[in-house]
């Protein structure tokens, strides 16, 4: 059986979300989103830089969430969510579920820091609103992409759980304005999903 290392208000949260949309089983190690966790011994064994998620397959353990979702999809279960490579979408999968960590994770990071995690007589207003230009830019790539579509390559895939998550984070952190209705719209479809609410609902 499947198990996977989870912390909650992490990127864990789009394996939790994925195993639950193609209803595989699995053992979920719930674990505090805290150094004395993560820095442990125990756990950086599974991973050397203390980090989530951890997904462990029998002899395997596998750690970076894009990497754990296209090892789910082509190992386990595929539940249509990854196009075939002849298929007329499978470039566009690539590029919505790359550009994620390429383009908006980022400043994503950046704009957590100088809002949440740093004390409020350490936040960098100018960093902070560099990094939210940088988003609102990206965003727009992503606005324009959802023009008459549900979803960023039509139909629900394996790019919700990368760039979708990511998008639902900006949303929260209010980068996702009323001049975005197609991104809008594409954030309330994913936070009405079942598996979606099961997966940032966990361990909070």
């Amino acid at each position: 059986m499947l198990k996977l290392h989870f912390a909650p208000a992490s990127r864990a949260e789009r394996i939790l979300w994925l195993l639950e949309e193609l209803e595989l089983p699995y053992e979920l190690n719930l674990m505090p989103f805290h150094p004395e966790a993560l820095k442990s011994e125990e756990h950086r064994k599974r991973h050397p830089l203390g980090r989530i998620p951890v997904l462990e397959d029998g002899d395997i353990s596998i750690y970076e969430s894009g990497a754990i979702i296209d090892y789910v999809l082509e190992k386990h279960k595929n539940g249509g969510l990854k196009p075939s490579t002849d298929s007329s979408e499978f470039p566009y999968y690539l590029q919505w579920f790359h550009f994620c960590e390429g383009m908006i994770a980022q400043p994503m990071n950046t704009i957590v820091v100088h809002t949440i995690l740093l004390p409020p007589e350490r936040r960098d207003e100018t960093v902070l609103g560099q990094a939210q230009r940088l988003a609102t830019k990206s965003l727009q790539a992503i606005e324009i992409a959802l023009e008459g579509k549900e979803y960023l390559i039509g139909d629900f895939s394996g790019v919700e759980f990368m760039t979708g998550h990511c998008c639902t984070k900006l949303s929260d952190l209010g980068c996702v304005t009323d001049e975005m209705p197609n991104l809008k719209g594409y954030v309330e479809r994913i936070k009405a999903r079942p598996a979606f609410v099961k997966a940032i609902t966990t361990g909070s």
